[in-house]
């Protein structure tokens, strides 16, 4: 069972970054691919960003594309968000995911492909 805690997130004017991190911790980091997801009240969790096991293999919606940017220190057993250029419209709940991939540059976009979740941090950027 994997355990999942994010960290990073608050308030920051627009045009400003912060950089999210998550900690792993209950299972083989790096036999997982990782991906944060967003949300706010009343919407549908939102794909932002993932990367694959080894971080060979990356991929972003297009919303974030060019302003994000994920990685993973399988050391530290953490996948990172380093966000910049920040937008109201990002504001949102930041979840991180994971889901058992050691397999090639694999990862998934889909919030129903990851198995295992963290509790989310708050990411607030004003105008």
């Amino acid at each position: 069972q994997v355990q999942l805690v994010e960290s990073g997130g608050g308030l920051v004017q627009a045009g400003g970054s912060l950089r999210l991190s998550c900690a792993a911790s209950g299972g083989t980091f790096n036999d997982y691919a990782m991906g944060w997801f967003r949300q706010n009240p009343g919407k549908e969790r939102e794909f932002v960003a993932a990367i694959s096991w080894s971080g060979a293999g990356t991929y972003y919606s297009d919303s974030v594309k060019g302003r994000f940017t994920i990685s993973r220190d399988n050391a530290k057993n953490t996948v990172y968000l380093q966000m910049t250029s920040l937008k109201p419209e990002d504001t949102a709940v930041y979840y991180c995911s994971a889901e058992y991939s050691p397999y090639g540059v694999t990862y998934y976009t889909g919030h129903s492909d990851y198995d295992y979740w963290g509790q989310g941090t708050q990411v607030t950027v004003s105008s």
